[in-house]
């Protein structure tokens, strides 16, 4: 396998196409923390993969419906909708959808109840607030709607864009926590309070459901004590297909045919919980295809340090003698630093540019002696002198971002030097089309040559 040379020489690249066209690979988790672009790489995957002749679906859990407008929909629903503008080799199509937690919820009432009864607990208050304001009830939710999408055989490769949850750990956790919670001890403590009755069965509820969210709590009471009977006796025959649905998508979860993908930006709280899941997905026993390292800057003129940017901008704004011959960023005067610090290129770079920044800047390597006729910046044009300096100081804080992105990548590579790792590069704007995603997709299958 190849490796990334610079600072990661000694860590793997994550090649996304060879996975893509595994048609083995029938499942695809895209997790991380919020904000990371998590929803985008999931698209853009999607994307990609059907136009190299896969059938897929996207599942998205973000209610911000960036995905659809992307995709050229006018909105997504719980139903896979299929992208127009998409096609592949071999019938490759692309449908996407978004989860609707409480419908999800309410399929399974009906997929798994006669009708009457069906009805009786979807019209019921005490379910209607569970399926809508239970803690971890979206996260549950993915994993049954994976779950579905999964039975159907309708596609053979699903990429799920996981909840934005304040944790990405939660993702991994739900499915186990809800499908505890409704089992058989769930039951009995719902029914308890009614056969006790009176204050002491009053008292002995409240402590069963200080775990409920506050939603919940709003509707203690005699009428709340009937709904919650009707509720289990309705129920009582589907919380333990819960709870084995719970572990059966967690299995799948396991499976060789799933690929976990850590999505990280290069900032020091998404690394961490990227760490974190790593961690936590080779603790589970769970297949982790790499990370994917979103957003990260670079430059085409790394030769220039931030130093030496930052003192010629000076020089410019002081009226003090430059060199104007091609070569390392250099003042007259002004020593030059005995060594760069390293800053490897990214997903942005092209090696063989020379660097913009020393043609555009007056500078050049200090020299012993200087001819009476060169110019000084007080002979160049103010407003050039201007602009030249102020893309000097811009150059100075690209190459400082440079360097904090570096230094917080390594810890994580230093922890982790097994996980394969791929670096996308910052777009100038938001990606609003499939034109977009298409490029999205293309540098997350292409890592540079970084020698």
């Amino acid at each position: 396998m190849p490796v990334l040379a610079g600072g990661l020489d000694a860590v793997p690249v994550l090649e996304i196409d060879p996975i893509l066209d595994d048609r083995g690979t029938r499942i695809i988790v895209c997790c991380g923390s919020g904000g990371v672009g998590k929803t985008t790489t999931a698209a853009a995957l999607g994307v990609r993969a059907a136009e190299r002749g896969r059938r897929v679906v996207v599942l998205t859990i973000d209610p911000a419906r960036r995905l659809a407008q992307s995709m050229g929909i006018d909105a997504l629903d719980n139903t896979p909708r299929k992208v127009d503008g998409v096609k592949g080799p071999d019938g490759g199509e692309l449908h996407a959808m978004m989860l609707d937690m409480k419908r999800t919820f309410d399929e399974i009432v009906e997929a798994h109840a006669e009708p009457a009864r069906a009805r009786a607990i979807l019209e019921n208050p005490f379910y209607q607030s569970l399926s809508a304001g239970f803690a971890g009830t979206q996260e549950y939710m993915a994993m049954e709607k994976l779950g579905q999408l999964r039975a159907r055989d309708e596609w053979d490769l699903i990429v799920v864009d996981t909840p934005p949850s304040r944790s990405a750990l939660d993702f991994l956790d739900a499915p186990k926590r809800l499908g505890s919670f409704l089992d058989g001890k769930f039951i009995k403590l719902l029914m308890a309070p009614a056969k006790v009755g009176g204050r002491a069965g009053m008292k002995f509820l409240n402590v069963g459901m200080s775990m409920m969210t506050g939603t919940l709590g709003k509707l203690l009471g005699g009428q709340f004590l009937g709904d919650v009977q009707t509720f289990v006796a309705a129920m009582d025959t589907m919380f333990g297909g819960f709870r084995t649905r719970a572990d059966a998508t967690y299995r799948l979860l396991q499976a060789p045919g799933t690929a976990f993908l850590v999505v990280a930006a290069p900032e020091r709280d998404a690394l961490r919980e990227a760490a974190y899941f790593v961690e936590r997905l080779a603790a589970e026993g769970m297949p982790l295809a790499g990370l994917v390292l979103n957003r990260v800057h670079g430059t085409g003129a790394g030769r220039l340090s931030a130093e030496r940017a930052r003192a010629a901008a000076e020089n410019l704004d002081q009226g003090r003698i430059v060199d104007q011959a091609a070569g390392n960023a250099g003042l007259r005067g002004v020593p030059a630093p005995s060594s760069e610090p390293s800053h490897p290129a990214t997903a942005a770079d092209s090696p063989a540019r020379p660097p913009a920044a020393p043609e555009a800047a007056p500078t050049a390597d200090v020299s012993e002696e200087h001819s009476s006729e060169e110019p000084s910046s007080k002979d160049t044009d103010p407003d050039i002198a201007r602009l030249t300096a102020g893309l000097l100081r811009l150059h100075a804080e690209r190459m400082r971002v440079l360097a904090r992105e570096q230094r917080t990548r390594d810890r994580f590579t230093a922890l982790h030097p097994e996980v394969p790792v791929t670096e996308v590069a910052a777009l100038p704007g938001d990606v609003h089309d499939l034109a977009g995603l298409r490029a999205i997709g293309e540098r997350l299958s292409s890592p540079r040559d970084r020698s």
